[in-house]
């Protein structure tokens, strides 16, 4: 049951109260009594069905998360978001360029469609910012293998912006049209040679071919988690998606490894072999767009949870699919509040489009809203059948990145240096958790798994700038950043399930009551108890101590998200409520 304060303010129940207490009497252990957690954890009572997550349990219940799981997961349409993924897939997508303009356009109008920019409770805006350099769009690249006595080999080529190959142009390659003798080492570099290579496509690289008289530059890197794990060796048609200095100063292209494995054979058979590189470019000086369609929150439309998906980059999963899965989260917001389904929330929520980590910033500088926490959604379709990746959610740093204990364990991405006196406590990453759990448990087997922080999206932009964010993507996928990233690795049910867990964060943060409150705090002593068993396990006193200033620090977060967030910004009588665009005039 829920109480309330003299000014009206809603409490918890007592059995909330008491959590609250509990929690702040004893956060964590003291040294002394550290090695007694162990057994404490094992006498805790089963969480909720967990699905298949691998990580801490969260408390049962249909509060929190649990309000939206099953009217956000059983409205998303995954057939919709195909739909615009394969639109997305058609283009190689790079700021500003010719595909980048294109999926814009699309987003805008399906929005359009869904009655964002004629409600004033759904708004739609659009922001343009110079961009530093001209967009780049490739037309069309070919390059082939010449031997004296054998036939001409084309080892790649496209011409239309879906074709296969097209990733074989690095981002900021130049137009070109040369030929020359095949070098494999920058040693036998000489005036009017290709020099080919399984190393990086760095700007020290470059430069020394350049130095040294070579025609052009042409790379087969693959990263190490490229390799196929089903055993197939599909990785070695894998074309990767690179980038070249811009300017570039020298022709560049990228090839598969069975290309460049023929390359070197045709070397072998004739020291002579030669390679002809032609690439059209187009370079147009244009403003950068980023695309925002907000929620408008009914009590405090100021403060907003923000989702950013980026364009750019040409792969389906990476990231069609996620571009794909928010315009449908949006499309999915605007038909449940207007059927009154589900309640306008009390914050608002923005939808971000455009260049990944600049759409954030411009976001955050451009909007007039204030974020108080963000969620980045990169990579949410890939089908572990067909990618090797799982769901996962990347918390923001937390002490499990300064020490990573079991059962957290970094993916094969990366950690990025996370200091333990700049760790900031916050609930997003235990309401996530909850969200995507809870979407597992409406959608039934569905592998997740979570992570401490590692970076490298949006995500990072917001805790830069001290707010609270999270990551929803996918990962160890062996297409990753390659050609092989195409619709058929995406799966329609996967951006259903993710999608629905982005959103239902996104609603439990927006429409955070106090009758959330005590399953989180259940769901924090769940988690809590689990990290102070692990530190036990490993003699981490050190450890336990961030884990319990850091879950004294959530708790309190938690206390204020839930108990304050019913208390209004806006004059009395200015309550935002859905209407139907047909109403208007």
């Amino acid at each position: 049951m829920i109480g309330s304060t003299a000014d009206g303010r809603s409490l918890p129940s007592p059995a909330g109260l008491a959590l609250l207490f509990a929690l702040g009497a004893c956060g964590g252990p003291s040294t002394e009594k550290l090695r007694d957690w162990s057994q404490l954890a094992e006498s805790l009572p089963p969480p909720a069905v967990q699905a298949e997550h691998e990580g801490p349990g969260v408390a049962p219940g249909g509060t929190g998360t649990g309000r939206f799981a099953r009217a956000v997961y059983e409205s998303f349409r995954p057939d919709r978001a195909m739909q615009t993924a394969a639109f997305a897939d058609r283009f190689y997508r790079e700021p500003g360029n010719e595909g980048f303009e294109a999926v814009l356009d699309h987003v805008r109008a399906a929005l359009a469609d869904a009655g964002y920019g004629k409600d004033d409770w759904l708004r739609l805006e659009e922001f343009s910012t110079e961009m530093s350099s001209p967009a780049w769009t490739p037309r069309r690249g070919r390059i082939a293998l010449l031997v004296a006595g054998e036939p001409e080999r084309v080892l790649h080529e496209f011409s239309r912006p879906e074709d296969a190959d097209r990733t074989m142009l690095p981002r900021n390659a130049p137009s070109a049209k040369v030929e020359g003798r095949v070098a494999l080492t920058l040693d036998e570099v000489e005036a009017g040679a290709v020099l080919v290579t399984d190393g990086a496509l760095s700007r020290g690289t470059i430069e020394s071919a350049r130095s040294k008289g070579a025609a052009a530059l042409v790379s087969a890197r693959l990263g190490d988690s490229n390799v196929d794990p089903s055993g197939k060796e599909r990785h070695l048609d894998a074309i990767a998606y690179a980038g070249a200095p811009d300017p570039c100063p020298l022709p560049v292209a990228m090839i598969s490894p069975r290309s460049l494995a023929a390359i070197r054979d045709a070397v072998r058979r004739s020291p002579q072999a030669r390679i002809a590189l032609e690439a059209e470019v187009e370079l147009a000086q244009r403003p950068l767009r980023t695309l925002v369609a907000t929620v408008v929150g009914s009590k405090r439309p100021d403060d907003a949870v923000v989702l950013p998906a980026h364009v750019q980059e040409p792969g389906a999963c990476d990231n069609a699919s996620g571009v794909a899965t928010m315009l449908e989260g949006a499309r999915v917001l605007a038909e449940l509040f207007r059927s009154e389904e589900v309640e306008l929330p009390l914050r608002s929520i923005a939808f971000v489009w455009g260049d990944e980590m600049t759409q954030s910033r411009v976001w955050l500088e451009k909007s007039g809203r204030v974020a108080i926490a963000a969620i980045a959604s990169d990579m949410t379709g890939e089908s572990r059948e067909k990618t090797g990746a799982i769901a996962l959610l990347e918390r923001m740093p937390d002490p499990g990145a300064v020490d990573v204990l079991a059962p957290d364990a970094h993916t094969p991405w990366g950690s990025s240096p996370v200091d333990a006196a700049s760790l900031a406590p916050d609930g997003l990453s235990l309401v996530a958790r909850c969200a995507m759990i809870d979407v597992g448990g409406v959608a039934s087997k569905w592998p997740t798994r979570e992570h401490p922080y590692e970076g490298g999206s949006d995500h990072a932009v917001f805790l830069g700038r001290g707010i609270p964010a999270v990551l929803f993507w996918h990962f160890t996928d062996f297409a990753y950043h390659t050609s092989l990233d195409r619709m058929d690795h995406v799966d329609p049910e996967e951006m259903r399930r993710t999608g629905s867990a982005i959103l239902v964060t996104a609603l439990a943060v927006a429409d955070a009551r106090p009758m959330d409150l005590e399953r989180y705090l259940e769901s924090l002593r769940i988690e809590r108890d689990l990290r102070f068993a692990a530190c036990a396990a490993k003699d981490r006193d050190a450890t336990a101590e961030l884990w319990k200033t850091w879950c004294t620090g959530v708790r309190l977060r938690l206390v204020d998200l839930c108990l304050s967030g019913s208390g209004s910004k806006t004059d009395p009588g200015s309550e935002v409520r859905p209407t139907d665009p047909k109403e208007k005039p």
